[in-house]
């Protein structure tokens, strides 16, 4: 229910938070029986889109104009490129290379977490980028500066055919980053479970599961857990790119 008007939600120049209670629906071209909650796009000045996709049973998304990153959320998908053929379900994701024939459907109804961004290639690479399957719960965690209260799983190769990463980040209840973050990635970040504090510019927000942020460049970030339970993220940033290359 609305509350004259009030919303956790913020736009500032360096920043979003998008909270559910301002979530718009839309179609888009080419996909059939889904509906999308677009977050960042080159409109809000990101360099890439990252959307919540929404599936009816069998709905299908349509050809990446870009390459494409998914996550399901909730429900099961299935992949299919070439002769090949992958079930994903609930935190298992896919990476599909830029010019690369697939589908995605749903089983039954599902959600998704959608990073489309166009390839910054590397004329001095010989490496080509592969199709990436995996579910996230078989990654081994990293704990982020030696600090086993925050763990990180890299769901992407590391790689110069990689120009974007995708990570989990799990924060125990208390945990909290050991610095305020300013660097030259922009970041997408989807809340998937507990909450905290985030510092974001010179604003501090309240933020919870279901929530959406993107970050610009040089942007100040922090982030503490809050609650009895732990905090975790999905969040992308871009990668291995020399900065004077758009």
């Amino acid at each position: 229910m609305q509350h004259l008007g009030f919303t956790r939600s913020s736009l500032k120049t360096d920043h979003l938070l998008q909270t559910p209670d301002t979530f718009i629906r839309t179609p888009l071209p080419g996909a059939m029986g889904v509906d999308f909650v677009v977050h960042a796009a080159p409109r809000l000045g990101a360099g890439f889109t990252q959307m919540t996709a929404e599936f009816l049973k069998d709905g299908t998304l349509g050809p990446a104009p870009a390459q494409r990153f998914v996550y399901v959320l909730e429900g099961e998908l299935v992949l299919s490129a070439g002769s090949k053929e992958w079930t994903l379900a609930a935190n298992g994701f896919a990476f599909v290379p830029a010019g690369t024939a697939h589908t995605v459907r749903a089983v039954d109804r599902a959600r998704a977490a959608v990073i489309e961004k166009p390839y910054g290639a590397m004329s001095e690479s010989d490496d080509v980028a592969q199709i990436v399957v995996g579910d996230e719960a078989s990654i081994a965690s990293v704990a982020l500066m030696g600090d086993e209260g925050l763990r990180v799983r890299s769901l992407m190769p590391d790689g110069p055919a990689y120009d974007f990463a995708v990570n989990t980040m799990t924060y125990d209840p208390g945990a909290a980053l050991g610095m305020v973050e300013v660097h030259v990635m922009e970041h997408g970040l989807l809340m998937l479970e507990g909450g905290g504090i985030y510092r974001l510019g010179d604003a501090w927000y309240p933020v919870e599961a279901g929530d959406f942020i993107w970050m610009a460049p040089y942007c100040p970030q922090w982030f503490g857990a809050l609650g009895k339970t732990a905090a975790k993220y999905l969040i992308y940033k871009d990668w291995r790119r020399h900065p004077l290359v758009k």
